[in-house]
């Protein structure tokens, strides 16, 4: 796997743990920043586990997983923004962060899931 991925996402679980920081000491919101934390810190452990796959369905279900986490992080992130919880150029930064993850792990699970076939 590319390790360029692994450092994208380790560098977005560092940004969501401040978020989540944040979040819960200035904002004193507890319930979205732990979704957002969940969810967010969950892509890179995905990844990580996928680079220890021991097949090309570990690796892709692996992936997938990631992939899903990283569209349920997009979507706590609306959320804080839709509510005024964060502010619009903080949503910008972090959401294109994810939006870029999303669409690497997409084009690695598109390619892996033709290998399988």
């Amino acid at each position: 796997m590319d390790n360029n991925l692994y450092e994208k996402a380790y560098s977005f679980s560092i940004r969501i743990v401040r978020l989540y920081h944040y979040l819960s000491k200035e904002k004193r919101e507890f319930v979205i920043s732990r979704q957002v934390l969940r969810s967010g810190t969950s892509i890179g452990a995905n990844v990580a586990e996928a680079n220890g796959a021991i097949s090309v369905s570990d690796f892709s279900a692996k992936i997938s997983i990631a992939y899903k986490e990283c569209l349920e992080t997009k979507y706590w992130l609306c959320l804080l923004k839709d509510t005024g919880i964060i502010t619009k150029p903080s949503y910008n930064s972090i959401y294109n962060n994810a939006d870029e993850l999303g669409k690497i792990l997409f084009s690695i699970l598109r390619t892996t899931r033709i290998s399988c076939q």
